[in-house]
Formats: structure tokens, sequence, C-alpha cells
């Protein structure tokens, strides 16, 4: 089993603090984003020194789409295994099935050079991945029609009003990672609605579930605006291992 702490919680904090603090709330992993691969053989070196593992990272498509070599090399360096792109702007997302059939073509197309070296590659949903274009298809379904692999992300298909575990069945054997994060009780605004992991309105036992149904035992803990990252990072961590 993988648990993993995805780094962007942490973004308001340097670095140098923040892998301390993980090591010391029983982390061992994290998942990487494109704004800490400026200087990877600095990352890892920090990694290393902390007992901590990137078995995955997520990249903007501009990091791959053109790069494929350089987006290999930094996740060679890193140790990952996982490749993912987890968002695209507004004004390239599709605006029909046809859309966005075309854009999970071309994010397959970018990262087809990472998957012939041997990497997993794939998607990470956002909340408008779940919306029906037509017959019940999504985005979502596109992407994994194109091929890709995809890290599930149960806090935004709940706050998109669907069943995560409904679609943990869904994917199936095309989950390469799910994030694991928690909504705050309807009306809260605080911390943009989300919660500490365990902390939310989340009833998990189905998504517990849902993931020994399919093997998936790649789980990444994260909150996309914690008022305090150490905080969020011990009490996830005191409650995945509760599972």
């Amino acid at each position: 089993m993988i648990l993993a702490y995805q780094l962007y919680c942490s973004r308001s904090e340097p670095l140098e603090r923040t892998l301390p603090t993980l090591r010391e709330a029983g982390w061992r992993h994290v998942e990487g984003y494109g704004g800490l691969y400026d200087d990877p053989e600095g990352l890892r070196a920090a990694l290393d020194a902390h007992g901590l593992t990137m078995p995955s990272g997520h990249f903007a498509l501009g990091q791959v789409e053109g790069r494929a070599g350089e987006a290999l090399r930094t996740a060679r360096v890193l140790g990952m295994e996982k490749v993912l792109v987890p968002w695209i702007e507004p004004a390239a997302r599709g605006a029909d099935a046809e859309g966005w059939r075309a854009l999970a073509g071309r994010v397959a197309a970018a990262l087809e050079p990472l998957r012939a070296e041997g990497l997993a590659v794939g998607w990470h949903n956002h909340d408008w991945d779940l919306a029906d274009l037509g017959g019940g298809v999504t985005p979502l379904d596109l992407m994994a029609e194109a091929g890709l692999g995809i890290e599930l992300d149960l806090g935004w298909v709940a706050r998109a009003g669907q069943d995560p575990a409904a679609w943990i069945d869904r994917l199936g054997g095309r989950i390469l990672a799910v994030h694991v994060k928690d909504l705050a009780p309807a009306g809260v605004e605080a911390e943009d609605g989300w919660a500490d992991l365990g902390h939310g309105t989340t009833d998990w036992a189905p998504v517990r579930a849902a993931l020994r149904r399919h093997g998936i035992d790649h789980l990444v803990a994260e909150h996309d605006n914690p008022a305090d990252p150490g905080r969020f990072a011990r009490r996830s961590f005191d409650t995945l291992q509760s599972w």
C-alpha cells in the first residue's frame, strides 16, 4: 500500500519545513507537482535526506507536450513510476464531446513517449470532468477511452454531486491511484470547503470497500487549501493508518 501526501497542499510553506514535518507525521511517500521540478537533483536529495520517495507526479500538459524528454528525465531522477496531467486551462477544455475527445487524444499523444519508456501515464480529474456530454458520457470517460490511466480525485467526484464508490467501480482497472480528500459540512466556506481527511462529511466505508474490490493500493491525501498544512498532514496520516 502506498500512502502519499500531495506536496501541493504545502505550497504555502518552504520545502525545507514541509519534508521533516511529513516524516515526523509518519509519511514515507509524496506526490510532486509541476512547480517543484526546476532542480530535480536537488529535490531528490532533499527527499532522500528525509526518507521520502515520490512514486508519482503531476505535470502540466505544457511540461510534457513537446518536452517529453525533459519530463522523462525529471521523472527518472525523482524515481517516479506514474506521470499524471492534472489540469487544463478553461480555454483549452472541450466545449462538447468532440472537443473533449480531441483533448484526450492530445494528452495521450503528449504522454505516449513516457509510456513507451515504461511509465504509467494518466489524467487527474476535477469536477468539470464529470459533466454529462450527452448519453451519460463524461470528459473523464473520454480520457479513459483514449487509453489514459486515471488518478481519480474522490473529493472532486463528491463535489460534483456524484458517488465516489460508483466511479471507482465504473473505471475499475483504469485507475492508477486515487486522491482521498474530505468535504467540510455544507455552508462551511473556510479552507474552500475542504476538510482534513476523516474530519469531514464523506462516508468512507463504501469507498474503502470499492478500493478493495479493485485492488487499488495507491492513495494520495490532498486538501486544496489547508490553513495549517502540518495539521492536515498529521490528521490525515492518522486517518489513513486507521483504515
